[in-house]
């Protein structure tokens, strides 16, 4: 699997990224999810490096002009709620893009925050045979819940190539999806990669709950 980890090379996103870390700025929930957003477009602009293109011939009001545009289907996926804002930021870019979403959430047990599982719970998509599928999670703490996303997905088809776009990832969740993931046709892309998990799961240092942040706490 290949691993792009923005947060090795100096850019413009490590601002956005900070913003949606800061304490003193996060709980704006209005930038906190145009940051969202704005992460994602520049997450679909270098995503679209990697497609395969091809040459088109456009007529404008002097000559014909050459140029190259992607040449795969593409088709967005998000885990609901926390990645609707950063998929709509993907989609700004992939605007024709078809558009999948799953309901994934995590039901404790007994126990407590310490131990759960995974319930895939709704699913909307097209078909995904032989194009290209975009899965989309701000953060991708234990990357469980992306692999049955990815395996609900299944049911519409094979993808041709696999890019998962977070924007947090943990150390875990990285070596969780190189091991569940097919190698020869999967990308991963993150903003950053954090070194571990809490007892609850929660990614340090993380942001805190990317859903609430976004749309406000939860019962």
């Amino acid at each position: 699997m290949n691993i792009i980890d923005f947060s090795k090379t100096n850019s413009l996103l490590n601002s956005f990224v900070r913003e949606i870390r800061d304490i003193s700025i996060q709980n704006d929930r209005l930038r906190f999810r145009r940051n969202l957003e704005r992460i994602g477009e520049i997450m679909a602009y270098e995503i679209s490096k990697s497609l395969r293109y091809k040459t088109i011939s456009v007529t404008t009001p002097l000559d014909v002009a050459e140029i190259s545009i992607p040449d795969e289907e593409v088709v967005i996926a998000t885990i609901l709620r926390a990645g609707l804002p950063y998929h709509h930021g993907v989609l700004n870019y992939f605007d024709c893009a078809g558009n999948a979403f799953v309901s994934a959430y995590r039901k404790y047990k007994e126990t407590g925050h310490q131990s759960f599982d995974i319930h895939i719970e709704y699913i909307a998509s097209p078909r995904i045979d032989g194009k290209t599928l975009i899965l989309t999670d701000p953060m991708l703490a234990t990357g469980s819940s992306m692999e049955l996303t990815y395996r609900a997905l299944l049911t519409k088809g094979t993808p041709r190539n696999i890019h998962i776009a977070s924007i947090i990832a943990s150390q875990q969740a990285v070596d969780y999806c190189k091991r569940h993931f097919p190698e020869e046709i999967t990308t991963l892309w993150v903003a950053a990669i954090d070194p571990e998990l809490n007892e609850s799961s929660y990614i340090v240092p993380g942001i805190g709950d990317a859903g609430d942040l976004a749309y406000g706490e939860k019962e």
